[in-house]
């Protein structure tokens, strides 16, 4: 029985850790943690724009990943690409713009 109790503790200790890993952000891939708080962004900054009048909300793309929001897309006049991304800037929790959007 002491076996048995040993062998499961240890299949369980070695799941346990798989489990941990696989959630465990690299620098291709978020933690889970990470891709709630992405999320979040992204919708923070999506919101942002959208409520800003002078851009059309629905030709800007919106991207986060690990705090670094990417912004592509078009738009009508230059100076909405650097509205776009002072925006952005704004929102907490972005650490970086990444601003690729183009005028049409």
């Amino acid at each position: 029985m002491k076996i048995a109790h040993k062998i499961a503790t240890a299949l369980f200790t070695v799941s346990l850790l798989g489990a941990m890993t696989g959630c465990a952000s690299t620098s291709t891939k978020e933690g889970t943690g990470e891709y709630v708080d992405d999320s979040v962004i992204t919708t923070k900054v999506k919101a942002s724009i959208f409520n800003e009048p002078s851009l059309k909300s629905t030709e800007i793309n919106v991207e986060t990943f690990k705090g670094t929001v990417q912004l592509s897309g078009f738009v009508a006049q230059p100076g909405d690409i650097a509205k776009a991304a002072e925006i952005a800037r704004g929102v907490k929790g972005v650490t970086a713009v990444k601003n690729d959007i183009h005028v049409k």
